[in-house]
């Protein structure tokens, strides 16, 4: 029954529209809980690609008069235009009417021939072709599209997480950590200190990037923070913010303003790809070259491919070499291994090494960037991960039932939104405590933690309870003291300093020292500590 342009135009305006009332209907319902909001943002993510897909459609409906393979067209148009401009296209190509197969079809509804106009003619044979159909089918029926449709707003989407990202709550850099810290571009550091390093890419030295590794690296974590984005961001539009950081950055490069390659040998909009390489028209002999210092030719021969090592004479005379010798005429003992400065020339491969550093650039600018949208994830994360280190595997084991179990009472409860304007905690049963409990316990009195950062504990009873738990022990081992019963009410770390010394030093008095403290007996039963007795037996006097 859908055999006509007409019709299936009809049909896929029908089913855009649809699917636009099923996302507006969508984000009526507010979700429960953050698991319910990621299902709701895809359920809505897949939504919206369907409507782009059914979009297409439209763009090029297959006609009698079509010629053209019509999947290389829908590249091209999907390729070429962004989504947010499908539909002025569709619009466009549609009804121009290019092909004039719509006009045809119009002209045959109203009746109008090669013979003239006949009205009843087109309607019999409009009526004929529907009774030929449903003779072949006896047995179709009126299909409600919206049943279908309303499971949509059922259904949970599948979404890929690892066990430690938890849903999208944490990140997982285990694998890119022991990546970064096996390299030769950065330090042995723990994993919670990484996740305060990982989106600081300018504060690597420069003349460690220019490596093949840390490209590759840098790739992977955008990789990873991408995918990681996708899956909990879907409605977030990624391609416009690249576009806009791209735009932001070739403006910033250009003018030296990149933060990490601030004018840094900036000639004509470009950073200089060798500033260690020496001009050798300047010197005639080894002897004046090896003036410069062993450390500027070690830079020159790095910048060449050539071997670093030797004396200060050995590294000389082996960059003299290259004044009057053309670098792909040098003996290959004298290049790194798997160096490229054997195949070409410094000067050479100058703008090819530049567009390199410009892309390592682009790289740490667009890492940054996502790591400002990631910003409270990544706190998160490192939160937890300090959290779990002063936890047991028993205490790690029953936290994770706890947080299954909120969840799932969190997504049970569609209950109407509770009447609370004193902000009163909840009770066990979800519902606001008494007002008198709130004032016995003192849940109206604020208790701040220095050592905690500044953490605030409502109570006195969350307060003492708090010295026992992970954040407070984790803040004790920062400072390299113990947390013992000493300490319980120090919230200062001044305070908590002052005493941790003085104990040291009560410790030290009252220490056991064995020259003093040690008893020796001689021959006449006389009485002395260790230090007196090997004097006197030194002396020969017993």
């Amino acid at each position: 029954m859908s055999s006509t342009l007409l019709e299936v135009t009809r049909a896929c305006h029908e089913e855009v529209e649809r699917l636009e009332r099923l996302i507006v209907k969508d984000f009526q319902n507010e979700p429960a809980s953050g698991k319910d909001r990621l299902f709701q943002s895809h359920r809505v993510r897949n939504m919206i690609d369907q409507v782009t897909s059914t979009t297409l459609k439209l763009v090029y409906l297959p006609s009698p008069r079509t010629v053209f393979p019509i999947m290389f067209l829908i590249a091209e148009v999907f390729f070429r235009f962004p989504a947010n401009q499908t539909t002025v296209l569709w619009q466009v190509e549609i009804y121009e009417d290019k092909d004039s197969a719509r006009k045809d079809e119009i002209a045959a509804l109203g009746g109008q021939t090669a013979t003239g106009t006949n009205v009843f003619s087109a309607f019999y044979d409009r009526l004929k072709e529907i009774r030929e159909y449903h003779r072949r089918h006896p047995a179709a029926r009126v299909v409600d599209a919206n049943e279908e449709y309303e499971e949509v707003l059922k259904e949970e989407p599948r979404i890929e997480f690892t066990g430690e990202e938890a849903f999208g709550r944490y990140l997982d850099m285990h694998e890119l950590y022991n990546e970064y810290i096996n390299s030769k571009f950065a330090e042995p550091i723990e994993y919670s200190a990484y996740l305060d390093v990982f989106s600081q890419p300018h504060k690597i030295a420069r003349k460690l990037k220019m490596t093949r590794q840390y490209g590759e690296y840098l790739e992977k974590l955008l990789e990873y923070l991408l995918y990681f984005f996708e899956r909990t961001e879907p409605l977030q539009d990624l391609d416009r913010i690249f576009s806009k950081v791209t735009t932001e950055f070739e403006e910033q490069w250009a003018d030296g303003k990149v933060e990490g390659w601030e004018n840094e040998g900036k000639e004509n909009g470009h950073i200089s790809a060798q500033p260690a390489v020496i001009d050798l028209d300047y010197y005639s002999a080894v002897e004046e070259l090896m003036g410069v210092g062993p450390e500027r030719l070690k830079e020159a021969l790095a910048a060449l491919g050539l071997k670093t090592g030797g004396t200060v004479q050995q590294r000389a005379e082996r960059l003299f070499l290259t004044k009057h010798t053309p670098l792909e005429r040098l003996d290959r003992k004298h290049f790194v291994k798997g160096s490229r400065g054997s195949e070409q020339n410094g000067v050479a491969a100058a703008p090819q090494q530049a567009e390199s550093l410009k892309e390592i650039a682009l790289l740490e600018t667009k890492i940054i960037k996502l790591c400002d949208l990631l910003h409270e994830t990544i706190v998160r994360t490192k939160e937890n991960i300090e959290k779990k280190q002063a936890l047991t595997y028993e205490e790690m084991e029953a936290e994770r039932e706890e947080e299954e179990i909120q969840a799932d009472t969190e997504s049970d409860d569609d209950e109407q939104q509770i009447y609370n304007p004193l902000k009163l905690p909840m009770g066990w049963d979800g519902k606001p405590i008494p007002y008198w409990l709130y004032k016995l316990h003192g849940l109206g009195q604020e208790f701040k933690c220095e050592i905690c950062g500044n953490h605030s504990y409502w109570g006195r009873r969350a307060y003492e309870r708090h010295f026992k738990e992970w954040r407070h022990q984790h803040g004790m081992r920062c400072l390299g003291i113990p947390n013992t019963k000493n300490f319980n009410e120090i919230t200062s770390i001044e305070e908590a300093k002052e005493l941790w010394e003085g104990i040291q030093e009560r410790q030290g008095v009252n220490k056991w020292r064995p020259d003093l403290e040690e008893e020796y007996e001689d021959k006449e039963g006389n009485i002395y500590n260790k230090k007196t007795y090997t004097d006197l037996q030194r002396q020969g006097l017993i």
